[in-house]
């Protein structure tokens, strides 16, 4: 899914630390995308991609629980959550 590698991309300069972490992000999407059951009836396209970045945005278990958390994922949903407008723009271009 090359979709995913451009949107969450790993950088020359990344440690190992970081790369790891890139990683699990990526499977965590990917399994979002390929196994969501959802999206079961949905093909592979567009819409599903968006769907899946969507609720990876607003559903993930964040690394560090903050007690606020859920207000915070809540505040940038509403205000127009970065990664979701840019799987959206990344779809529109395609």
């Amino acid at each position: 899914m090359d979709y995913i590698e451009i949107l969450l991309p790993v950088e020359e300069n990344f440690t190992p630390q970081q790369k790891r972490g890139i990683e699990r992000l990526r499977e965590d999407m990917r399994m979002r995308y390929f196994d969501a059951p959802d999206l079961k009836d949905v093909g592979n396209n567009g819409y599903r991609f968006v769907n899946a970045v969507s609720d990876f945005a607003t559903h993930s278990t964040p690394r560090r629980k903050t007690a606020n958390y859920k207000e915070n994922i809540f505040a940038r949903t509403a205000d127009g959550n970065p990664l979701i407008d840019r799987a959206y723009q990344m779809v529109l271009a395609a």
